[in-house]
C-alpha cells in the first residue's frame, strides 16, 4: 500500500479515502495510517459519523498518527451516509453489519497481521458493541468509551422520559452534516441558526414540530416509539451479552451522559460474556470527566487530564494485541473517586460496597432548601407528607447534569443548585454535617412513595453535596434520575396511574464515585421536572411528543415518608 509521509513523523505514512465495499455494494471510505515498511502490524479501527478528516484531530483522542507511531495500523472510516462514504445516513441500524465487513476488510489490508482492535467514544463506542455482537472472526478486542447499553434506555430515554436537550441537539448536528454532504448552504445556514436557538427550541410543543427537525426521519421515529418496542430492541447491547466474546476496555466519566450504560456494559460482560476468557478480560476506567471530550472537573489534578484515556488505550492494546505483560488487567476497575483520587477496585460496584438507606423526613414543608426537610439513617415515624404543584408550563429547570455536549445548550457537569432549590416545586432533604468521610461507590437508587392528581406525571431526583458556609451553603449535583409514572413497572408496557393512589417508584440515579467529606452534608432533591435535561410531562397520559402546550394539566403532587411508606435513597457505601 502506498501513502504519503506525515510531517515530523518519517516512520508514519497515510493513505486517504481507501475504499471498503460492504456486503450490499455500498462503498465506505477510510484514511489508513501505518508504520512505514511494517509488514505485520495489528490494526486499530475507528468508525464514526462525524467526517473522519475533522474527527481525526478534534474528537478527543490523540491523532491516529500517534497510535501509528507506536506500531499500529490505524484505520479511520466514515460510517454509511457520512463524510465521504456512500449510502443514506440513519443512526444505529446499519452499524453492526457495516462494522463486521469493515473489520474483516481491515484485517486483510497490506501490512496487517489480521488482528483487529476497535476504539472510539460516544456513538463510535456504541457501534463497536453492536458489531462485537456479530462476532467478526478478526476482532480481538474493543475499547468502547462513553457508550450506552441501549439506544433506547440511557441514550434517547430514561425510564420513559425523553433526553430532550441531548437528543435534539445531537439530531440537529447530524442533520447539519447531512446538509453539508448535499451542498445545501441555505439549509446549513438555517440549521446553524437553529443550533444557536436550542435553549428556546427545547420549549417547542409538540416535540414533533421543532422547526429544524420536522423533516428529520430518525427524530420523528424516536418520538413515535416512546416505549421500548421492536424498533429499539434489535439495537440493544444488553438484550444478550453472551453474543460478545472479546475483551473490552470500557471508559466512562462521572458526568457523562452514558455513564449508566458504561457501567452496565462492564458488569454485564463480566457476568455474561459469551466465553469465560472474555468475561475475565473486561476492564473499567472511570474518570472525573464530562462527555465532550472527557473534560476533567475543576480541581481533579493533572493525573486526570485528557491524555489519560490515550495512555490507557495504548496500554490496553499493547497488552491484548501485542501480548505485553503491562498489568492492564491487574485490577478489573480503576476509578477516580472525586475527593480522593484514583483507586483500583475488584469490580463495579466494588464488593466492599454496602447498601445504606438514608430516609426522607419533614414536618410537611420540605419545599425549597430552607424548608423543614431532613435526611438521616433513622427510619421515619408518623410524619406529614410533603405537597407541591407541578405545572408543565413552569417546570423546575436543570442546572448541570449528565448530558452532552455544549454547556449553555444542554445542561452538563456539576453546577450550583441554589436557584433550582429555591423553587417551591422542589422538595429538599438535607443531612446533618457528616462526622466522618462517606465514600459512595456504586449505583444510587431512590425509593419514593408518592401520589399525583394526574393520570401520568414524572418524578425526579437529584443527589447533591452541600458545602457549609456561614453565609451561604453551596449545593452541587452529583447524580440525577427520573421516572415517568406510566413506565414505573415496564419500559415496554406503559400503564396510567390512578389519581390519588399511593405508588412506590424506583428511580435509578446511576453510578457514583464520590467521597463526601466530613463536615459536608448530603441532600436529596425531589421534584416532577428537571428540564431541559428531560422533556416535560404534560400530565395528560396522552401520546408523548404529540401534544401542544394547551393540553398541559397542572398536577398536585404528594410525597410520603412514614412508617408505612419509608421513602429513601440507597447509597452504596465503602467503609
Amino acid at each position: 500500500m502506498s501513502g504519503r509521509g506525515m510531517p515530523g513523523l518519517p516512520d508514519v505514512v497515510v493513505e486517504n479515502d481507501v475504499p471498503c465495499v460492504v456486503r450490499d455494494g455500498t462503498t465506505l471510505v477510510a484514511d489508513v495510517y501505518r508504520p512505514r515498511g511494517a509488514e505485520n502490524s495489528p490494526v486499530l479501527l475507528l468508525r464514526l459519523p462525524y467526517d473522519k478528516t475533522a474527527a481525526e484531530s478534534n474528537f478527543g483522542f490523540a491523532h491516529p498518527s500517534w497510535y501509528a507511531a507506536h506500531g499500529y495500523m490505524v484505520v479511520v472510516q466514515d460510517c454509511r451516509g457520512a463524510g465521504g462514504s456512500e449510502g443514506g445516513w440513519y443512526p444505529f441500524v446499519h452499524e453492526a453489519d457495516d462494522g463486521y465487513d469493515a473489520i474483516e476488510w481491515a484485517a486483510r489490508l497490506p501490512g496487517s497481521n489480521g488482528r483487529v482492535g476497535t476504539y472510539g467514544f460516544s456513538y463510535p463506542g456504541y457501534l463497536q458493541l453492536q458489531t462485537a455482537c456479530l462476532r467478526p472472526p478478526s476482532l480481538v478486542t474493543i475499547s468502547p468509551g462513553f457508550a450506552a447499553a441501549q439506544a433506547y434506555e440511557g441514550w434517547t430515554y430514561d425510564q420513559g422520559a425523553l433526553r430532550i436537550a441531548f437528543v435534539a441537539f445531537w439530531a440537529m448536528l447530524l442533520e447539519l452534516a447531512s446538509l453539508k454532504r448535499q451542498g445545501d448552504e441555505d439549509g446549513m445556514q438555517a440549521q446553524l441558526a437553529a443550533l444557536g436557538q436550542m435553549p428556546e427550541l427545547n420549549w417547542v410543543l409538540p416535540l414533533t414540530a421543532i422547526p429544524s427537525l420536522v423533516e428529520t426521519d430518525y427524530w420523528q421515529d424516536w418520538l413515535a416509539h416512546p416505549s421500548y418496542d421492536g424498533y429499539w430492541r434489535p439495537l440493544s447491547i444488553d438484550e444478550d451479552y453472551s453474543r460478545i466474546t472479546v475483551s473490552a476496555l470500557h471508559v466512562g466519566g462521572w458526568y457523562d451522559v452514558f455513564i449508566n450504560g458504561t457501567a452496565d456494559n462492564f458488569a454485564g460482560l463480566r457476568a455474561g460474556a459469551g466465553s469465560e476468557d472474555a468475561a475475565v478480560a473486561q476492564k473499567l476506567v472511570i474518570g472525573p470527566w464530562l462527555h465532550g471530550p472527557w473534560k476533567p472537573l475543576v480541581g481533579a489534578g493533572g493525573d486526570a487530564g485528557s491524555n489519560i484515556v490515550d495512555d490507557w488505550q495504548l496500554r490496553w492494546f499493547d497488552h491484548v494485541l501485542k501480548g505485553e505483560d503491562n498489568g492492564a488487567l491487574d485490577a478489573p476497575a480503576t476509578v477516580y473517586v472525586v475527593g480522593d483520587g484514583w483507586h483500583d477496585l475488584d469490580g463495579w460496584p466494588p464488593s466492599r460496597a454496602r447498601p445504606t438507606d438514608w430516609f426522607l423526613h419533614s414536618r410537611g414543608r420540605a419545599n425549597t432548601a430552607t424548608g423543614d426537610g431532613w435526611l438521616s439513617t433513622e427510619p421515619p415515624g408518623d410524619e406529614l407528607p410533603d405537597t407541591f404543584i407541578y405545572d408543565p408550563g413552569n417546570p423546575s429547570l436543570s442546572f448541570g447534569g449528565h448530558s452532552c455536549c455544549v454547556e449553555g445548550i444542554s445542561p452538563e457537569g456539576p453546577a450550583p443548585q441554589g436557584i433550582y432549590e429555591q423553587a417551591r416545586g422542589v422538595l429538599c432533604y438535607t443531612s446533618e454535617p457528616l462526622e466522618r468521610h462517606l465514600d459512595v461507590l456504586g449505583d444510587v437508587v431512590l425509593t419514593l412513595y408518592a401520589a399525583t392528581s394526574a393520570v401520568d406525571t414524572d418524578w425526579t431526583c437529584r443527589l447533591c453535596v452541600v458545602d457549609e458556609d456561614t453565609c451561604c451553603p453551596s449545593s452541587t449535583n452529583i447524580q440525577e434520575g427520573i421516572v415517568r409514572a406510566r413506565y414505573r413497572s415496564s419500559a415496554s408496557d406503559p400503564t396510567p396511574v390512578k389519581p390519588g393512589e399511593i405508588v412506590e417508584y424506583q428511580i435509578r440515579l446511576g453510578p457514583v464515585g464520590w467521597r463526601i467529606k466530613a463536615g459536608q452534608r448530603l441532600r436529596v432533591d425531589v421534584s416532577s421536572s428537571d428540564f431541559p435535561q428531560w422533556d416535560r410531562n404534560l400530565n395528560t397520559g396522552g401520546i408523548p411528543g404529540q401534544e401542544g402546550p394547551a393540553a398541559a394539566v397542572v398536577a398536585t403532587q404528594v410525597v410520603l415518608h412514614n412508617q408505612a411508606h419509608p421513602s429513601r435513597i440507597t447509597l452504596p457505601v465503602v467503609d
